[in-house]
């Protein structure tokens, strides 16, 4: 959920593999002011094309398959396929999607990128899982956890709305990034993910977020970060727990930034758009544009069978998807000289978070949009950046951005229901 640059076996740079290899790198440091802002209204402007599109053709549609009410009634009735589907919406409930044809589309789109990766594809896109090489070890431990959490909570979903995804997203994938590749780590960060966090984020909701009015991601996000840290804390004491070695660097790292050959307008919007995109699948630790297309793709067919189904059956996904854009767009391009030099940006925070929490709070507003997606992209990674800039070395930075996610969404949803016209 963040670019991993703090521990040793953080080894990629974030270079771009598309990129023809032979051409002479580019002095330049940042990249142009127009060519972010063009390539920002192109990926926006789609959004809102496919946002639109979605919401005309919804009247039309007479739905395939159960709402999500529906859906939910028969994994509540102990259903075998529904509770797999529900496991297997997890994984995408991070983006406020919970669709496993989402999920399905994820998955594909991160094999994909690793097949194509490992065989040094021009069209792999940015390396996934940060060139760290350990997708697999990272996809193998999460999903384990996921289904850890599954059977241990699970049961709790004839009473109503689980959060049974958390484990997906934080302990185990932010272990194997620090501790590296093994099966000590795997079954360390499965099981240590599946405990403390799911039962954290139930207890926050009952006693925090649900009496405050708050959306649960406050709570979710909070119990992501408790649980990393105390896992983090715990590994320290475990004697099959070993600190890889710090790898010597032989170069620098090559630049976020770098355009290879001559700089333009042109790359230099292309660099932005594949950026965003990438943004929508940082949050499973993969931020790769196959595996985001994979996502967008799966999530839009699971709307156009049935409204009611994706983003809680809500009917809200185009606004959704929207937001999450326009929320990334505003962060690169208001936050791009964290990028100068190789740097990075935790934009894709509001993407996961404040953008579609605002959404979902007031029913899709436009205000609502505009307010969310402005709102996270310019907070959000001032939260984030001092706190996972303080942490120990051997925790994962990404605890800073879901301290991040839970501040700023309580932040933003509280003011917000001052402002007129949501």
């Amino acid at each position: 959920m963040t670019r991993p640059d703090r521990s040793s076996t953080h080894l990629v740079s974030a270079t771009e593999p598309s990129l023809a290899q032979s051409q002479p790198l580019s002095t330049r440091r940042e990249l142009s002011l127009p060519g972010l802002i063009l390539g920002a209204v192109v990926v926006v402007g789609a959004f809102g094309a496919l946002a639109g599109g979605l919401v005309a053709l919804a009247g039309h549609l007479s739905g395939i398959g159960p709402t999500y009410s529906d859906w939910f009634g028969q994994v509540g009735s102990d259903s075998a396929l529904a509770r797999a589907q529900w496991a297997l919406g997890d994984i995408t409930e991070p983006q406020f999607y919970k669709s496993w044809l989402a999920s399905i589309g994820l998955l594909i789109g991160a094999a994909l990128a690793w097949w194509a990766g490992t065989r040094k594809k021009r069209w792999a896109g940015t390396p996934i899982s940060y060139g760290s090489g350990l997708w697999p070890w990272i996809l193998g431990s999460s999903a384990l956890s996921l289904v850890l959490s599954n059977l241990a909570f699970g049961w709790n979903l004839d009473e109503g709305w689980q959060p049974t995804f958390i484990p997906f997203v934080c302990v185990a994938t932010s272990l194997v990034l620090v501790y590296g590749s093994g099966w000590p780590v795997f079954f360390t960060g499965a099981v240590m993910g599946a405990i403390t966090t799911t039962p954290v984020a139930e207890l926050l909701i009952a006693h925090v977020t649900e009496p405050l009015d708050l959306p649960s991601v406050v709570a979710n996000t909070t119990a992501m970060s408790f649980g990393s840290a105390l896992t983090f804390v715990v590994s320290r004491y475990l004697p099959w727990m070993h600190l890889p070695a710090p790898v010597a660097q032989s170069e620098p790292a090559t630049a976020v930034t770098t355009i290879r050959g001559v700089p333009s307008l042109a790359k230099d919007a292309i660099w932005t758009v594949r950026r965003i995109i990438t943004d929508f699948t940082e949050t499973q630790f993969y931020a790769n544009e196959l595996a985001s297309i994979g996502v967008i793709a799966g999530v839009t067919v699971a709307f156009v069978l049935n409204p009611l189904f994706p983003s809680f059956g809500t009917a809200l996904l185009p606004h959704i998807l929207f937001a999450q854009a326009l929320t990334s767009a505003i962060g690169i391009v208001v936050w791009r000289r964290l990028y100068r030099g190789g740097g990075w940006a935790p934009t894709y925070i509001s993407v996961v978070s404040v953008a579609p929490a605002t959404v979902l709070a007031f029913g899709g507003s436009a205000v609502s949009i505009l307010v969310g997606a402005v709102a996270g992209a310019l907070l959000c990674p001032v939260i984030a950046r001092p706190i996972s800039s303080r942490l120990p070395k051997d925790f994962h930075p990404f605890i800073g951005n879901t301290i991040s996610m839970a501040v700023a969404t309580a932040l933003v949803v509280t003011v917000a229901a001052h402002v007129p016209g949501i």
